[in-house]
């Protein structure tokens, strides 16, 4: 399991101003539900002074992406948005005692929507649409300045380290090459050389022992199912439930029912039970709204006919 921090654990299971921030006059969008990460970030600023009244955010994502997401707007409200705009993803993370290397992107993230927050409140546009630099992780949608920024910021020295803080390389790995490009680069202007078979800049804490050899998937439903059955009594506190729909490959579809159903911080509840999930089972799962399921099923209807 990933060794969290308190600091995180408490924003995680406490989130500070989750929602949206009624008024906003400055929202930024970052992420993609497809990619697995998501936040929507409020802010509703002073007209006369700039400085941000109310923060607010809506996250899909992992706990730290949640963690990440409530800290940033702790820490910026009361700033300007001059001020608030110096804060760093390195800052996100301090401020929670550290994030697992492998979850560094989600302080990225925070940063990237504060960063379209503040240019919807000037009328700008945010560059996310990679006219700066080239596409390189198509997966997820990364480009090379992001990258070259991450590598500058955080010193960053391998295809692991650049997965770890932007997400980049960890899909289908076609990307791996023109990271390494981008790493030889720019380490050459910091006076460095590019090692491929270099160790990480931070290494990542070992998951749970996995059972031995892979899960199937019958063996797979059933620690689902247990890790459903530990979550529930929380659940039914706040006249919620959940119900598990189906296992495809590593996705599994829930239901959420009662309270839960329809419930604005129900994308929050989910990310939930995936990171719980992921530490029980040790391995990469997504959990989907199963409504999304009958989508799929319609789209790969249409396909076939």
């Amino acid at each position: 399991m990933w060794d969290y921090s308190d600091k995180v654990k408490d924003h995680f299971f406490n989130p500070k101003n989750a929602g949206a921030v009624v008024d906003a006059n400055a929202i930024g969008e970052v992420g993609s539900i497809s990619c697995g990460d998501a936040l929507r970030l409020t802010l509703k600023v002073n007209d006369q002074t700039e400085v941000i009244e109310e923060a607010g955010f809506q996250t899909f994502g992992c706990g730290s992406a949640i963690a990440s997401s409530s800290v940033l707007t702790e820490l910026i409200k009361g700033m300007t948005i001059d001020e608030a705009l110096k804060v760093t993803n390195q800052d996100i993370a301090a401020e929670l005692d550290g994030l697992p290397p492998e979850k560094m992107h989600c302080s990225v993230m925070g940063r990237e929507a504060l960063q379209a927050a503040v240019a919807n409140y000037r009328g700008e546009e945010w560059a996310d649409d990679h006219e700066e630099g080239a596409l390189i992780c198509k997966c997820f949608a990364i480009d090379a300045v992001m990258i070259e920024e991450m590598v500058w910021a955080n010193k960053l020295r391998t295809v692991e380290d650049v997965t770890n803080y932007t997400k980049a390389g960890g899909g289908c790995a076609a990307c791996h090459e023109d990271i390494e490009a981008i790493l030889e680069k720019v380490l050459k202007e910091r006076g460095e050389n590019f090692d491929p078979n270099a160790k990480p800049a931070t290494k990542p804490e070992p998951l749970v022992a996995a059972a031995k050899g892979p899960m199937t998937n019958l063996q797979r439903i059933k620690k689902i199912e247990e890790v459903l059955t530990s979550l529930r009594p929380a659940l039914m506190a706040d006249g919620g439930d959940v119900e598990l729909v189906e296992v495809i490959g590593n996705t599994a579809y829930v239901n959420m029912t009662g309270a839960c159903n329809g419930c604005q911080m129900a994308a929050m509840t989910i990310a939930g039970i995936q990171q719980r999930l992921m530490e029980v089972l040790g391995e990469f799962i997504k959990v989907v709204p199963a409504s999304e399921m009958s989508k799929l099923v319609n789209i790969e209807g249409a396909g076939h006919a």
